[in-house]
Parts: structure tokens; sequence; C-alpha cells
């Protein structure tokens, strides 16, 4: 969704019909996570991806349908048997798209308000009932509790009191879900699936170090979603000039800084000032944090000066098994762009659970499952 949500707003605010196709479950091998956009508006232009391709043909004369009066509707793809590069997913999985249309002057209004808030980085949940003793397609839109109010309706007042107290659950946790629910919101009951769609902010990147590698981190981390932040106590270093892709340019001594910030487990850690009265207090701060990622620069003789250091103020063996050092995988890098990829790529391993190897010498599934669907 936050790939096309400038398209999307201006659409909203221009009175633009629209629909929506989002994927709502996948099984299997699929290109898309649950979540993934695509938009086809009245003019017939389409923005945004469901399957990188494969689908995207037959589901805008889908969304032309809705748009057309038809209704909301769940469709479902699989591996096309008779032409592999037909209507399918030709790598073998299925996926289920909802497909529901914006067109009245209140329903434009309401999405634009979700937008809106999606855009401010306020977190909110969109849930949507997909099938069973409900509507398709009503939607109730839900925010922390105290961060305001409630609008829409699933339905029933039970029903929506059920999802609402759901929504926030997995909007803490960052993430996506299909869940079932009685006709008036009664647990373990098999009668209204609904789809919750989470929206968090964008998770952190803290990047400590004003170096080229730490310029060439923070273009990276940026390009894949994160809030970068880089951090450095030398002025002359630590400047906007030099970290222009950065959303913050913080000039403090990094430990202080750390233990001042947020830090959540969607977090990542990149430490790249490989100098121990930077480094050692600042990695004693960093492992007291949930971070889900803290990756250390330095050669391998510095990795085990290092080791012994933090062992000699307190650390264990457990808190040191955290730390990815040295950091990134085994690239053959040389430069601080092609380092910074190595880094990347070592960050969403861990994500994602990811074996680091070549896929062609891999069988079975490409896409992991498991992770945060919320997350972006």
């Amino acid at each position: 969704m936050r790939d096309i949500l400038p398209d999307l707003r201006a659409r909203c605010a221009d009175g633009v019909p629209l629909a929506l196709a989002t994927v709502v479950a996948v099984h299997g091998s699929a290109p898309r996570d649950p979540g993934a956009v695509m938009a086809v508006d009245a003019a017939g232009a389409v923005v945004g991806s469901v399957s990188g391709g494969c689908v995207e043909g037959d589901l805008f004369e889908v969304a032309r349908e809705v748009l057309a009066g038809s209704g909301p509707r769940v469709v479902a793809y699989g591996i096309s048997d008779d032409e592999a590069f037909g209507v399918g997913l030709t790598c073998g999985g299925t996926i289920e798209v909802l497909v529901r249309g914006y067109v009245s002057a209140a329903e434009l209004a309401d999405l634009g308000a979700l937008l809106d808030l999606i855009a401010a980085d306020r977190p909110v949940a969109e849930a949507t009932v997909l099938s069973g003793a409900a509507e398709t397609g009503n939607r109730l839109v839900v925010r922390p509790s105290g961060a305001g109010p409630t609008t829409g309706t699933l339905g029933s007042e039970g029903l929506d009191a059920a999802v609402t107290d759901d929504a926030r659950g997995l909007l803490a946790q960052g993430h996506t879900a299909i869940q079932w629910y009685g006709a008036h919101g009664q647990r373990r009951m098999q009668e209204v699936s609904v789809f919750i769609r989470t929206y968090a902010p964008p998770p952190r990147m803290l990047v400590f170090g004003a170096i080229d590698h730490a310029a060439a981190t923070a273009r990276i981390g940026s390009f894949l979603g994160y809030r970068v932040t880089v951090c450095d106590a030398r002025p002359a270093f630590a400047t906007r000039e030099r970290f222009p892709t950065a959303d913050e340019v913080v000039r403090a001594w990094p430990h202080t800084y750390l233990e001042s910030t947020e830090v959540d487990a969607r977090t990542v850690i990149c430490v790249l000032t490989h100098d121990p009265k930077f480094d050692v207090p600042l990695l004693l701060a960093a492992l007291r944090t949930p971070a889900a990622y803290i990756g250390v620069m330095g050669s391998r003789r510095t990795h085990h000066d290092r080791l012994d250091r933090l062992r000699e103020a307190g650390a264990d063996e457990a808190a040191l098994a955290r730390l990815a050092s040295p950091v990134g995988l085994d690239l053959g890098a040389r430069t601080p762009e092609e380092t910074a990829v190595s880094i990347a790529a070592e960050i969403i391993q861990h994500r994602w659970g990811g074996t680091g190897r070549p896929l062609g010498e891999l069988t079975g599934a490409i896409h992991h499952p498991g992770g945060p669907a919320g997350a972006r």
C-alpha cells in the first residue's frame, strides 16, 4: 500500500472512483504477501501489483466489473495447468484477492481518511469482511485505544467489538491475518471470515558512525522502507549534506542517544564505528533493547577483541550471540555500496529466515513463510 500511497490519495482527493484489489491470503509460493494492493480507477489507469504480472490482466477486468456495480468479491488464482503463462501463478502457489470498489463521495472520503493516517505514520488497522454471515466488503477502521474513534461497521455490534479487540492486538504486533468469528462476534466459530490489515509506522534503522559505509547503508535502508537515523558524536561528520537520504541525522554520543530513543522488536541497529570507546558502551545499550538485528562492522581481529571487552563489561554469551559480527553476508563486497548490500541482505535473511545461499543450489519454496506481514 505505501508504495502507491500518493497515487491513491490523489485520486481520493479528486473524487476519482477506484477499485482496490488486495491480496488477503497466500498458499504455497507466491510473489507478494497479504496486503499487496493493485488499484484500478474509473479511467482504467492501474497502479500497484499483486503478483508481479501473473494475474493483473484478469484482475483488471474484475475491478472494472466492481466499479460498474457488481459488488465486492474475493477471487482466487492458482497455477494454470493447461496454459502455464495464462491466468494463474506460474510459481505454483495460490492467492486470494479481495476486490472492493470506492465509488461514492462518502466511500472515497472514508478511504482517504485511512490513507491520511497511513501517510502520517499513525498506527491503524482495517478490517474487511471476506465471506460468511456478514456482507462481503463491510469495513471497520480501528486505531489503538485512546488514539481515535473506530469508524465503519462489519454488520453487528458484537462482531465490531470482537474484531476491534483482535485488530488492536495484531496492530501491536505488526501482523496481518484472516480471523474467523460467529455472526455476532462469537469466538471459536467459523461463520464470518474477516481480513485484518495492519499499518504500523515504518520500522527504524539506527546507523551509528558517520562514515562512507554509513551513507551507503542509510541509502539502502531508506530504499527498503526503514525510517533511518544516522548518529555520530562528531559534528563535522554528522551532517545533513553527507546523509541526504536519512530521515534524521543526530549529533550525540551513540550510547546516550540509543538509551534515550525508541527501539522495538522491528528496529535494526547497524554499528559501523569500530572504535572501542564508542562500540562497547553502545553495544551494551543495544543488547538491552528488543532490537530485531544488531550488526557490527569490523575485522575478525576487531570482532574478537570487541567480544572480550564486552565480556569484561558484563555481557553474557547469550547476549553476545545476538550480535551479527562481522556484519553482513559473504558477497565479496569491496566498496561502501557493495558492503551496504551485504548488510541489507543479512537483515533480510534474518527477518525472513533465509539461508543466504544461492537459490539455484536449493530446492523447495522460494518464498519463506512467517514474519510480520504488516511491517511495511
